[in-house]
């Protein structure tokens, strides 16, 4: 990827963050209004914006998802320009009411109090209140999957509820091409997405154990595979074998290796009720694959690396490994708790041992989180390396901040996360 066509990508969401509400602002805005009034217009419309920008980013196209920077960008920015519109949306029936402070208190009350004021207004809080539903899902990450989905479930309804609301009130010229808008990217979402239809087919070819808690799954593709590349993560969804029952939901998986057939190879660890569960598969069992998407290393350039790994999250510079030899240097900081939780680590000693390129140090950090200080390299050793980093959450934090306590730019450090709620 050129210069230029990386800083278009790193720039493609603030651009159409700012175009889309500020474009709906210019579309209808309001003259001839106190400003008050027209305040809360403005805010009103630009948290229309900015939710039919949140609805946007929160679809799964491999293709969508390249040209925005990726999906876990994506939904980064899904969450705070659901946050920013929520916000605004508050803003516009409260700078309403104020702007009717000057006649009486009781008069701006009435403009806020649903019970004083027609269905239409109605509509309007019954909206920002499922807004208020979907949005507390995003504040309690902690929240079981099925309570998660049904909030967000909500946030969509909220959504088509309030432009609904505009409407009733006789604001339908710019608003319906937004609702329609709106109910593309809701159905787009529901069909291709959470239904499948953008899943590939595949069948689980052999499943083979790397840890008492991991398992690599090979899953064979029943018609044509999905386009990926070394290090990229894919969505899927395992249907139901004579021993195993699938979980009916899509979770994210690095892919390990690609064979020349086709055949994905995943690992697997158990981090909750349905990955304790793929530990059991059987070949035959059916899978759904969306994806690929992103990479800690798609960013890259051909410059010496430093690669650090948590846990499962050694798994996309396994694939690279496999996939081609190194032709810069190289030091992969693999940590893990104990060498018997440790995946592909035979492996990899076995390639650093055979590549001059590849230097690996294996750590084993017990429970206690990995004293990151002692173990980067020193900030002159960091001057022009690309730093890709796969891992948990709290480790990715811990590292983006030690290296830039080091002086490396954020441009070059590289991660996914995925935390997709």
């Amino acid at each position: 990827m050129t210069p230029a066509a990386s800083r278009l990508r790193r720039w493609s969401i603030p651009l159409l963050t700012l175009a889309v509400p500020f474009g709906f602002v210019a579309w209808a805005f309001p003259v001839g209004l106190a400003s008050l009034r027209a305040a809360g217009i403005v805010a009103g419309w630009l948290g229309c914006g900015l939710l039919l920008v949140s609805l946007l980013l929160m679809l799964r196209e491999p293709r969508l998802a390249g040209w925005l920077g990726g999906l876990e960008r994506m939904y980064r920015w899904h969450h705070v320009t659901g946050v920013l519109a929520y916000v605004l949306l508050l803003l516009h029936p409260l700078a309403l009411a104020a702007s009717n402070l000057g006649a009486s208190p009781a008069t701006a009350w009435q403009t806020l109090s649903p019970s004083s004021e027609s269905w239409p207004i109605w509509s309007g809080w019954l909206g920002l209140l499922l807004l208020m539903a979907g949005l507390v899902a995003t504040f309690l990450s902690g929240i079981r999957y099925d309570i998660w989905r049904t909030l967000h479930v909500l946030l969509g309804a909220g959504v088509v509820i309030g432009l609904l609301h505009l409407i009733l009130l006789g604001i339908d010229e710019p608003v319906l091409p937004i609702l329609a808008a709106a109910a593309a990217i809701l159905g787009w979402r529901l069909v291709r997405g959470d239904l499948g239809l953008a899943a590939r087919p595949y069948i689980v070819a052999t499943a083979r154990g790397l840890t008492e808690h991991s398992v690599e799954i090979a899953l064979r593709p029943l018609a044509e595979p999905a386009r990926l590349t070394p290090g990229q993560f894919v969505l899927v969804e395992f249907g139901n074998g004579p021993a195993y029952r699938g979980c009916g939901e899509f979770h994210p998986f690095t892919v390990s290796s690609l064979g020349r057939d086709g055949t994905l190879h995943l690992a697997v660890k158990a981090l909750g009720d349905c990955t304790r569960r793929m530990l059991s598969i059987a070949p035959g069992v059916g899978a759904r694959v969306i994806g690929g998407f992103g990479g800690p290393l798609g960013e890259t350039a051909a410059a010496p690396q430093l690669w650090i790994a948590g846990g499962i999250g050694v798994t996309p510079f396994v694939a690279v490994l496999h996939d081609h030899s190194l032709r810069q240097p190289t030091r992969l900081l693999y940590l893990y708790r104990s060498e018997a939780d440790a995946i592909y680590l035979s492996e990899l000693r076995a390639m650093a041992a055979s590549d001059p390129h590849l230097t690996l140090q294996a750590i084993a950090t017990g429970d206690e989180p990995p004293d990151l200080d002692g173990l980067l390299p020193e900030a002159g050793a960091l001057t022009g390396v690309e730093c890709c980093l796969c891992g948990p959450p709290g480790l990715i934090a811990a590292a983006q901040r030690a290296l830039a306590a080091r002086g490396v730019a954020a441009r070059h450090i590289h991660f996914e996360n995925f935390e997709f709620r």
